[in-house]
């Protein structure tokens, strides 16, 4: 009839210890299914990262240490084969070469914005 006596009544049956103990282990229960996957999901979870952890710092970092030591091995090859190479002002410059349809708008207008003096060379009048 009222809500406010069917609440004292539930308030009242739960203060019996028989009844509270029963209500207590039924919400607290760790037989449910749901519980069972959810730890599981979570056990899972907890695996799946430890794996990827030790994938990232055992796996990745010494490749990447390789990496960068076969990078720095073929860097020091190619100078040193460019080293062989006759100078700059003695190369053959051809018409496909360094084509230039305007001038830039910085420096002398003759160099790119990347132009590395110990590697690119423009000689407008030397062409084959």
């Amino acid at each position: 009839m009222f809500p406010q006596r069917q609440m004292l009544r539930a308030a009242a049956q739960l203060r019996n210890p028989a009844v509270r103990s029963a209500v207590q282990r039924r919400f607290a229960s760790t037989e449910n299914a749901f519980i069972k996957e959810r730890q599981a999901v979570k056990e899972h979870a907890q695996a799946t990262t430890e794996l990827w952890r030790k994938i990232s710092i055992y796996g990745v970092a010494p490749f990447l240490i390789l990496a960068g030591v076969n990078a720095y091995n073929l860097w020091n090859e190619h100078w040193e084969h460019w080293s062989h190479m006759p100078p700059l002002e003695e190369r053959v410059e051809y018409p496909y070469q360094n084509i230039r349809t305007k001038n830039f708008p910085w420096g002398n207008g003759d160099q790119t914005l990347f132009w590395n003096e110990s590697v690119n060379y423009h000689n407008k009048d030397k062409t084959t």
